[in-house]
């Protein structure tokens, strides 16, 4: 029978289904697009006898090849709707967040604020039509979710008083380190400089005000490090102004259980991680080796 046939469309097919369409503005849809046999009034008639009466989702659905009428009805009325996905990656800045929802053609309504800091790196579902503030307030309630759990289970060994300053913290760490081993190092590091008045001297605190957190393409120029702004660390004492990134939950657990160690400084060690000390002289050792090495590379 017709209605239980297969469908006349010889590959996958996109149907979108706008909020409060009826069967009779669908199946003049699946007509026009030549995925049903014969006429919108006869596939109305047919799913008045033998469909279900349930109303028909909003939402996009994805239409196999070959996929009868009786079938495509079904799917609208209790399929899953297609889901997209939008990946926020550990360390990345708002600026890109914003950019990525404002470029998605499947997102609706304006873009909203996205402060620093605020959203949970993650991969996130959504359907065509979702506007963009509610897939923000997603990544935003994500967020305020894994800091509370986080939080709530701290160490004491980092001298961060605040939620909001171990997310700083963490945007700071998320930015130093690509190896995920080195978060608690590098965070001990950090609280073992807060714990005693130091400077964090921290280079991507520099970059941020500039960049807004993209990578700056090049060295940091001598004013720059000496540049007055609420984020440039080598400037202020403590920790800057606001987040310089969204960190992922590791490196927030190891701002909040950062290793136990005496360290005081690091630098990059030209294997992709960094070479660690404790005074001075080592720190000053160390950065010998990675400027040989620089050299070596012609970088310098």
């Amino acid at each position: 029978m017709l209605w239980w046939a297969p469908g006349p469309k010889p590959g996958p097919h996109t149907v979108v289904v706008q909020q409060g369409s009826t069967i009779a503005g669908v199946a003049r849809e699946l007509e026009t697009q030549g995925a049903i046999p014969g006429s919108a009034r006869t596939y109305r008639v047919m799913a008045r006898l033998f469909g279900s009466s349930d109303p028909v989702q909003a939402g996009e659905f994805q239409i196999p090849k070959g996929m009868g009428g009786a079938a495509i009805l079904d799917l609208l009325q209790h399929g899953k709707p297609v889901q997209r996905l939008i990946t926020v990656t550990e360390g990345m800045p708002s600026i890109i967040v914003q950019e990525r929802l404002a470029a998605s053609p499947y997102l609706t309504g304006p873009l909203p604020d996205v402060p620093e800091g605020s959203v949970l790196p993650d991969s996130y579902g959504y359907e065509r039509g979702t506007t963009r503030a509610a897939l923000v307030a997603k990544m935003q309630l994500a967020m305020a979710r894994e800091i509370k759990a986080l939080w709530a289970k701290r160490g004491t060994d980092c001298p961060v008083t605040t939620p909001q300053q171990a997310i700083i913290l963490a945007s700071i760490v998320e930015k130093e380190t690509a190896k995920p081993a080195e978060r608690s190092l590098i965070a001990g590091v950090y609280c073992n400089r807060l714990r005693t008045g130091m400077q964090l001297d921290a280079d991507p605190t520099v970059i941020y005000p500039i960049t807004k957190g993209k990578p700056l393409g090049r060295r940091i120029l001598k004013s720059e490090l000496e540049a007055d702004n609420p984020y440039n660390t080598y400037r202020i004492t403590g920790l800057p102004a606001g987040p310089i990134a969204n960190p992922g939950k590791e490196s927030i657990a190891a701002v909040l259980h950062p290793a136990a160690t005496k360290w005081l400084y690091f630098v990059a060690d030209g294997t992709g991680g960094h070479a660690f000390a404790e005074t001075l002289s080592e720190q000053n050792a160390n950065v010998a080796k990675w400027y040989a090495i620089r050299k070596t590379r012609g970088e310098m």
